[in-house]
């Protein structure tokens, strides 16, 4: 799903509501939870920009000032593209000194980047979409609604129309949005922020098939989700911090280990043989073989961050990657080494540009990458809008991949 991680109130309830006064927020035991995990993975992986990025964030919303300031430092010393001007959590340091000297070099190192072109605009405004799914035998796409509940089917000429409409399930906020190529259904996660969540699954029609959530006492946030060749399906859980598989057959869910502890998993991708899956978080990306179980973290280089992928997608040996967890949204694609283990060379497509607004997924349609420029997520709370005056035509923008 999607997400302005550190300042998202409808996605991110636990961690990142925004401090409004002197006093601690009330989720500060869950921010200091969280605090603790990123210093325990510290050493443990090739991103030590994106954790430090992670606690100065984590820091500022504690409203501890001199805590998060010497982590951005270190982070964008680093140079690796992490741009906290796009970041709410850091609106009380941005008028010192040392925060816009922090910018001015960010965007020094790395500039203003746009290639992307209008494709789509619809006329409903307060769809809040936070998935994006291309349906290639019929060739249209689907866009997951947070605010109106329900998913919207766009054909190529740009038409839209209700695939599943708001009032007809009584569904909570849609987020991640597959299609199953093997009998044409499609899956999607749904979630709201007092800990429901449900992953959903639709017959070719739009049909409702089932609705299946965790049955425990934890809290859970289905997030983003992949259909594999068997037909299960691997879904991120943001809130739990978990990536689960779901049998499609049995209907039950179970958690899958990982080479390291997931700091919310948000973005999943899955190659095209259906053998390996990439796992986003908010600090990088993990290489799962689903069969044997066995995974480890992608390093992406000296100057690169995985990290803070909303929406994850693998095209021909490259990752493209939504990235609006790094602060200033940005739309990159990683070229992986024949091992899938190492970035071999990073390029920013599109960045602080009028098309990278608050962009959360996309969808490929061949070597075009379609992808939300618009979600408006941060005009929203739970599953009521702040203000309609603010509210915009949702955007869906096309970016063609370098090969």
């Amino acid at each position: 799903m999607r997400l302005k991680l550190y300042s998202e109130l409808l996605l991110l309830p636990l961690a990142f509501a925004p401090c409004l006064n002197a006093q601690e927020p009330a989720n500060a035991p869950e921010i200091r939870a969280q605090i603790s995990l990123a210093e325990s993975l510290l050493g443990k992986t090739p991103d030590r920009g994106a954790i430090l990025y992670f606690l100065a964030a984590s820091h500022a919303l504690l409203q501890e000032s001199h805590e998060a300031m010497d982590n951005l430092k270190q982070c964008v010393a680093l140079r690796e593209g992490f741009d906290p001007l796009g970041e709410r959590a850091f609106a009380g340091l941005q008028d010192s000194d040392d925060f816009k000297k922090l910018i001015e070099q960010v965007h020094k190192d790395f500039p203003f980047k746009t290639q992307a072109r209008l494709a789509f605009t619809s006329k409903e405004r307060d769809l809040v979409p936070e998935g994006l799914a291309y349906v290639p035998t019929q060739d249209f796409f689907l866009l997951s609604s947070l605010h109106r509940k329900k998913i919207v089917k766009i054909s190529s000429e740009g038409k839209f129309s209700d695939f599943v409409p708001g009032d007809r399930y009584d569904l909570l906020p849609v987020l991640g949005i597959r299609f199953n190529p093997s009998d044409g259904s499609v899956w999607s996660n749904s979630w709201v922020d007092n800990g429901r969540t449900e992953l959903l699954h639709f017959d070719k029609s739009g049909t409702l098939l089932g609705r299946f959530s965790m049955a425990d006492d934890v809290k859970h946030g289905f997030n983003d989700l992949v259909v594999l060749n068997d037909g299960n399906v691997l879904l991120t859980d943001t809130v739990a911090h978990k990536l689960y598989r779901f049998d499609a057959h049995a209907h039950t869910f179970a958690e899958m280990k990982l080479s390291r502890a997931l700091l919310m998993p948000n973005g999943i991708a899955v190659t095209g043989d259906g053998r390996i899956v990439y796992v986003a978080d908010q600090i990088g990306v993990i290489r799962l073989d689903p069969l044997s179980g066995e995974s480890a973290e992608v390093d992406p280089g000296p100057h690169s961050t995985l990290a803070g992928a909303d929406g994850l997608y693998w095209h021909r040996g490259q990752l493209i990657a939504v990235q609006n967890g790094i602060g200033t949204p940005r739309i990159a694609v990683f070229q992986l080494a024949s091992d899938s283990l190492h970035v071999t060379k990073t390029t920013v497509l599109e960045s602080r540009s009028s098309f990278a607004v608050l962009p959360t997924t996309g969808a490929l349609k061949d070597d075009d990458f379609y992808f939300i420029v618009n979600s408006q997520l941060d005009n929203l709370n739970g599953d009521r809008v702040l203000d309609v005056t603010k509210l915009e035509p949702v955007r869906i923008a096309k970016l063609r991949i370098p090969q």
